[in-house]
């Protein structure tokens, strides 16, 4: 499979990035997939690397006056990771102590929403792979290494279609191994890379998972 500056969609994007990530397949990966976007990826990644599938709960906080804009990000722990530039958009301190409280609350309820009926899967001395749709100022998934960090995997893998090099440049030290397979100087928004980038919903994300829990089950039993 090949593209140019552009993916279909997030399913072409997430095999290519399995196709790169073939020599972790038997290893029993466990994929994190960053909600909301990203957890249709990951089970096309872990169906193809024969691993697990979950997610790791983080959450940006956009600029003031530009929600969408990342300026910063936080666990479901409430550790807070700010970008440096962060003050000179007008997030002060009050900004982001109100914004922090905010997003873990959003976590608290995406928790209870998408994996009601069990604890999340344990990271602690496996392969665990992180995805992300893209990374743009790279709040989300620095945030995302930190938790699973955290957890004592036995190597931590970022993937992601598409970044922005100067935010890889953060990442790089969080994760034993970065994939990208599109590495950009200059950015923009990540939906410009896909020619079909449409909203993934929590419903989406809920079945997703509950496929992905019904099949870890049929292994176990």
């Amino acid at each position: 499979m090949h593209f140019h500056d552009q993916f279909e969609d997030r399913i072409q994007a997430a095999t290519l990035l399995a196709e790169r990530l073939g020599h972790y397949r038997g290893r029993n990966p466990l994929v994190l997939a960053i909600p909301r976007g990203a957890v249709p990826m990951g089970k096309v990644v872990a169906d193809a690397l024969d691993g697990e599938l979950d997610v790791v709960l983080v959450h940006k906080f956009g600029a003031p006056y530009d929600p969408e804009f990342a300026l910063g990000a936080v666990d479901e722990t409430g550790w807070t990771y700010i970008t440096p530039d962060a003050q000179r958009y007008g997030a002060n301190s009050r900004y982001v102590a109100e914004e922090k409280q905010r997003q873990l609350e959003v976590l608290k309820k995406r928790r209870a929403q998408y994996t009601p009926c069990r604890p999340p899967i344990d990271p602690k001395g496996r392969i665990v792979i992180v995805v992300d749709d893209g990374i743009a100022t790279g709040a989300t998934m620095i945030a995302a290494l930190h938790a699973t960090r955290a957890r004592e995997p036995a190597e931590l893998v970022c993937a992601v279609p598409v970044a922005a090099l100067d935010s890889l440049e953060y990442v790089k030290p969080l994760a034993d191994k970065v994939v990208c397979l599109l590495p950009l100087t200059l950015m923009g928004s990540v939906g410009r890379y896909y020619r079909n980038f449409r909203q993934v919903e929590d419903e989406d994300v809920i079945d997703v998972l509950t496929q992905a829990g019904a099949g870890r089950r049929n292994d176990l039993a």
